[in-house]
């Protein structure tokens, strides 16, 4: 099991991660949704609890599993829809700005 941790640790992209388990994937698709992903996989290993499998077969299936789960979510939908980030989950994908708080960051005008 020391062997696929110390590989996991090496990964550091959504593609080396999606190279390393054999998934196909779309770069598009990866280009907008990289991080998603990724914080979506974890999510995903947590609720399987992953974590506490012992078996390097099985823990590198139930990985490829999850990632292959957490990639077509993004493929059918976009991350405002999919809520993995907070900001997301608070505001909808959208920040509110008021028109005074806009305003009040106008330089001042001197008048003669």
């Amino acid at each position: 099991m020391e062997a696929f941790l110390k590989q996991l640790k090496a990964l550091s992209s959504a593609e080396d991660f999606l190279q390393y388990f054999g998934v196909p994937f779309d770069q598009q698709v990866v280009n907008v949704s990289r991080l998603h992903i990724l914080k979506r996989l974890f999510q995903y290993i947590r609720q399987e609890n992953l974590l506490a499998m012992t078996d390097e077969i099985q823990l590198f299936t139930q990985y490829r599993e999850q990632l292959v789960k957490a990639y077509a979510d993004f493929v059918s939908s976009t991350p405002a829809q999919e809520k993995v980030f907070k900001v997301f989950q608070d505001t909808e994908g959208r920040q509110h700005v008021s028109l005074d708080s806009l305003k009040a960051t106008l330089p001042r005008h001197a008048t003669a």
